[in-house]
């Protein structure tokens, strides 16, 4: 005879799955809704508080330990930062915003995100409109290289997505522009130039930019740098633009070099290993 043996299994009606914390549901909303970078605006916005209790809720996560404070009222979640102080982030330029705003990547970095230079730099040049007590600032183990410059002179400039973060570098042409403006920024002159000769054989360039961002930026040492650098490479229409603008006075082709020779075509002194086949 056969025995027939029914075993019986109660479900557990889904509703009573105990449920994420509910302080732990609104920090999942919040960096939903806020992304990679944290303020107490967002906060605000999302999960509907007023800016005393965002900021003390920040703070409160912040203690036990599923924020990190990047500066006064920025965080990143702890997914982005392994909470060592060491620790890189995945992207240090979802940073800038927050801590730098308003500001732009540019320089060498911007040079290296344009694919005018394969060299690597260990630090994130910014162009930032706040305040710069120290130049070189790391943050997360991120070294960041601040250059304070006015906000009507933000332009020329491209937002692009880093995460959920959105990110301004400088444009091509616009980075090209900065670099001969303060060559320290984009690693000595000899880089800038090597990053203008890639810029030469690039299809998409746009040189009337190159004149209207330097007209816009009204220093006459970037007519003099960009004159000078496209003459020796026999581009005449940039040269000729270029000693249209010509400014008085005489500056250096690199401010960190000995310059001892002066071009007196473009105004300007140059090193001693840059006088072969200089006209003068």
């Amino acid at each position: 005879m056969t025995v027939e043996v029914h075993y019986f299994v109660e479900l557990q009606p889904l509703n009573i799955i105990p449920s994420i914390p509910q302080g732990r549901q609104q920090l999942v909303r919040l960096v939903a809704g806020a992304g990679d970078v944290i303020q107490v605006d967002d906060a605000v916005r999302v999960l509907g508080l007023d800016r005393t209790a965002a900021a003390k809720t920040l703070a409160r996560w912040t203690r036990q330990g599923w924020l990190r404070r990047v500066r006064r009222g920025v965080y990143v979640p702890a997914a982005l930062d392994s909470l060592s102080s060491q620790h890189v982030l995945d992207d240090p330029w979802v940073l800038v915003p927050g801590l730098f705003g308003p500001a732009y990547v540019g320089g060498r970095t911007a040079a290296g995100y344009w694919d005018l230079t394969e060299q690597l730099f260990k630090d994130i040049v910014v162009m930032t409109a706040r305040p710069v007590r120290s130049k070189s600032q790391a943050r997360h183990g991120a070294t960041f290289t601040l250059k304070h410059i006015q906000e009507r002179r933000i332009f020329g400039c491209k937002s692009v997505w880093r995460g959920r973060t959105k990110v301004m570098v400088s444009d091509l042409e616009r980075s090209m522009i900065d670099m001969l403006d303060d060559p320290a920024i984009g690693g000595g002159i000899q880089q800038v130039a090597d990053c203008f000769d890639e810029y030469l054989r690039r299809k998409d360039r746009k040189d009337h930019l190159l004149i209207e961002y330097g007209e816009r930026l009204g220093n006459g040492a970037i007519f003099k740098r960009l004159g000078f650098l496209a003459e020796q490479r026999q581009e005449s229409a940039l040269g000729k633009a270029c000693i249209e603008r010509l400014t008085k006075g005489a500056i250096k082709l690199d401010p960190a070099q000995d310059c001892p020779k002066l071009v007196t075509r473009w105004r300007i002194w140059i090193p001693a290993r840059w006088q072969a086949g200089v006209r003068t």
